[in-house]
């Protein structure tokens, strides 16, 4: 029998001393200073995670666009997540994992390993042949929903160089750039954080 996944998780009264928010936040640094201090983020089992909204799992959402227009594609059958097969989203990321047993802890408290943690799971579902930035642009809490009461975004965007992407996970279809206009046609069939980062796209 395999092990049961570990993902990383914050306590939601960090979140709460830190300045509880609904939507998105842009004063990121502040919120990453108190989020990635020794002790304060920890891997507990997904299903405890899942069902306990004393805890936020930390999720990178990555976006990516090149040439004013967003990566976009719609989660499939086969996605992690089943609440939200079949939605389309403009944000590539999952959970974060331990790397392995023996520095678990270490990676917990080191935004640099988060920050590595962001690419594996990004390299995981597609492949990134540009060149690209990351920024850290927000933070997304979304707590009027199931699934958005124990999750905690972490909203990166990547500038890439080229368009160069393809999908690696069998979870992802429908796949292609798409300017913000197209982006708000479809609005009505977007995940909820997608819905709620859509409007960030044209600032």
């Amino acid at each position: 029998m395999g092990r049961e996944e570990q993902v990383l998780v914050v306590e939601r009264k960090v979140l709460e001393q830190a300045g509880m928010f609904q939507g998105l936040v842009f004063d990121v640094r502040r919120y990453l200073d108190k989020l990635f201090v020794p002790g304060v983020p920890r891997f507990i089992p997904r299903p405890q995670a899942e069902a306990d909204p004393g805890y936020k799992q930390l999720i990178p959402y990555v976006i990516m666009s090149c040439g004013g227009k967003y990566l976009s594609y719609v989660r499939g059958r086969r996605a992690g997540e089943a609440r939200l097969t079949g939605l389309r989203s403009i944000g590539i990321g999952g959970h974060i994992n331990p790397i392995d047993a023996d520095n678990s802890s270490l990676f917990a408290y080191l935004y640099e390993n988060y920050l590595t943690a962001v690419q594996r799971e990004v390299a995981e579902e597609v492949s990134v042949e540009a060149g690209h930035s990351d920024t850290i642009v927000a933070l997304l809490n979304d707590d009027s929903t199931e699934v958005g009461s124990v999750h905690l975004g972490i909203v990166h965007h990547w500038i890439l160089d080229s368009a160069e992407v393809s999908r690696r996970e069998q979870m992802i279809t429908q796949m292609a750039f798409m300017s913000p206009a197209e982006l708000r046609e479809v609005r009505d069939f977007m995940e909820t954080w997608s819905q709620l980062c859509l409007a960030l796209l044209e600032k």
